[in-house]
């Protein structure tokens, strides 16, 4: 199967769940890998793939929701989609505050838990372009002189060449410059592909 095809982990102690789910993934498409022991889970899954992970809450040795807590430590960003057939509401309330994009509880019917793995693999492209498009904006500010960089923040405030070349003690002329080579650099047409791009970035807010 073509390594490109979304990967779904199935973390779970009983056979016949790996199996069923393997079995049901398997018939839309989606490249299954399934793990019986949690630790081999850990320090064994394909952390670059595209897809989510289906994750028991209770199994012996470690329990789904510390499993979870390990996940989000070790910066892995798959969707995680807790299974139980022991709900609570505690629990509930852990999981999704640590992070867990659904929380499912055991017999799951076919139709809902297959839209409930799309729906997280959707999510999951929808984040790593993110995180690449984010990346790239960071690698092209960085190719900004400091001078570059001022102008660039009193552009994305609203000011004005004029009120820019006053501010910073330069004439219009050059303040048209830098703004050239900014637009140049940063690969933007617009003011607004600028702020929405690169406003977090001046203010010090990008998390990246």
């Amino acid at each position: 199967m073509n390594p490109a095809t979304p990967l779904i982990n199935i973390v779970d102690d009983d056979d016949a769940v790996r199996t069923s789910v393997a079995l049901l993934a398997t018939t839309v498409g989606l490249r299954v890998a399934s793990w019986k022991h949690p630790q081999d889970f850990l320090s064994g899954f394909d952390r670059e793939a595209i897809g989510a992970i289906l994750l028991d809450a209770r199994m012996p040795g470690m329990s789904g929701p510390t499993v979870l807590d390990t996940l989000r430590k070790q910066g892995a960003d798959q969707p995680v989609i807790l299974l139980t057939g022991h709900g609570s509401i505690d629990m509930c309330r852990r999981v999704f505050k640590a992070g867990a994009f659904e929380f499912l509880e055991k017999p799951v019917d076919d139709e809902p838990l297959l839209e409930t793995l799309h729906n997280a693999i959707r999510a999951h492209v929808r984040s790593r372009e993110r995180k690449a498009t984010d990346r790239a904006a960071r690698e092209r500010y960085a190719l900004l002189s400091e001078r570059e960089r001022e102008v660039l923040a009193l552009v994305i405030d609203g000011f004005t060449n004029k009120e820019i070349g006053r501010a910073l003690g330069l004439s219009p002329r050059t303040v048209e410059t830098h703004r050239e080579h900014i637009t140049e650099k940063l690969q933007v047409q617009t003011l607004a592909q600028l702020i929405r791009g690169y406003a977090n970035l001046v203010d010090g807010t990008d998390a990246g």
